[in-house]
């Protein structure tokens, strides 16, 4: 079971990426995605996540009217993509895998997710 990120990059302050979360080994049909993302020295932060059937979604404060999450569950694909990056925003992004047959709410909190990916880096730069 694995999950892949990619997207990440160098962009300017106030430009956007779209993230990308692929799973491998297993389909994403059961499982409720978050989004997270760590700076050195900081706790890991969730920012966004969707249900398996994409009916329930959630953003952090910071990043709410900024950020979108999507899924494609043919493509076993979910992407988040980001506008108008902050400095803040810099950070490793992780997507992580919560296996839920039974409920249909995400949460922001990691210790619900059961599979991470590696992270993608994301760097802005003002």
């Amino acid at each position: 079971l694995q999950l892949v990120e990619s997207g990440g990059g160098l962009v300017q302050s106030g430009g956007s990426l779209r993230l990308s979360c692929n799973a491998s080994g297993f389909t994403l049909d059961w499982y409720n995605i978050g989004w997270f993302r760590q700076v050195p020295g900081k706790e890991r932060e969730g920012v966004s996540c969707i249900s398996k059937t994409g009916g329930d979604i959630d953003y952090a404060d910071s990043v709410k009217d900024r950020f979108i999450i999507s899924r494609d569950n043919a493509a076993n694909t979910v992407d988040l993509q980001i506008n108008n990056l902050k400095d803040e925003d810099t950070g490793v992004y992780y997507c992580a895998a919560d296996f839920a047959p039974d409920h249909g709410v995400c949460l922001l909190t990691s210790w619900r997710y059961d599979y991470w990916g590696q992270g993608t880096q994301v760097t802005v730069s003002s």
